[in-house]
């Protein structure tokens, strides 16, 4: 069943636990590694962790690429944007997981910059390509050229992410796990989180 793009959006965040203080945002390109950094970091923090990608197709009931497809971009944004408020409202001790283009509405980095601690995990195109040259359910990559591709969406947002963020993450090829350690230390340093165990 579609969901309207004029349709508002239920979603249910579990509570957190262990003194959650607000919501950790993962911002970044298609591929950065935010859901593979903030299920790794909310367990560290003990907080729940979000995809807000997971959430709307599970409200959808359908894949994004088929609502992108069926619907057009503007109305799967127009959902994102109702999305993005509704979890912003209910969740506290959240790392939250965007997807790639949620900064393209200006109310998006608005909220994400005033509501959240949003990190940008920022990769190069090439970088990026190298992760998803095999992928095929990103809507936006489905064309012959997909490193021209992320080259065109990575200079149409890079400034938008680093408008949103409050602190820029160098992913580079450092592992998950000292990923998570730099987001960590990061956190930290700006007083965000106490002081917590690290992965090896």
């Amino acid at each position: 069943m579609t969901l309207p793009a004029s349709s508002p959006v239920s979603v249910s965040v579990p509570t957190a636990v262990n003194q959650a203080q607000g919501t950790v945002a993962l911002i970044g390109m298609p591929g950065g590694g935010k859901t593979t950094v903030g299920r790794l970091l909310a367990r560290q923090l003990g907080w729940q962790f979000v995809d807000s990608d997971a959430v709307i197709e599970r409200e959808l009931g359908c894949s994004i690429r088929d609502y992108f497809d069926r619907e057009g971009e503007d109305a799967f944004r127009d959902v994102e944007a109702q999305t993005l408020t509704t979890l912003l409202a209910q969740s506290d001790g959240v790392v939250l997981s965007t997807g790639g283009g949620m900064v393209l509405r200006e109310n998006n980095r608005i909220q994400l910059r005033d509501c959240t601690t949003a990190l940008y995990l920022h990769s190069t195109p090439e970088e990026l390509f190298r992760r998803l040259r095999h992928d095929t359910h990103r809507p936006l990559l489905q064309v012959a050229d997909p490193l021209a591709r992320l080259r065109e969406l990575y200079g149409q947002r890079d400034k938008l992410y680093r408008e949103a963020a409050q602190f820029v993450i160098e992913t580079g090829r450092p592992s998950v796990n000292t990923l998570v350690n730099m987001v960590l230390m990061q956190l930290e340093l700006a007083g965000v989180v106490g002081r917590v165990g690290r992965s090896s």
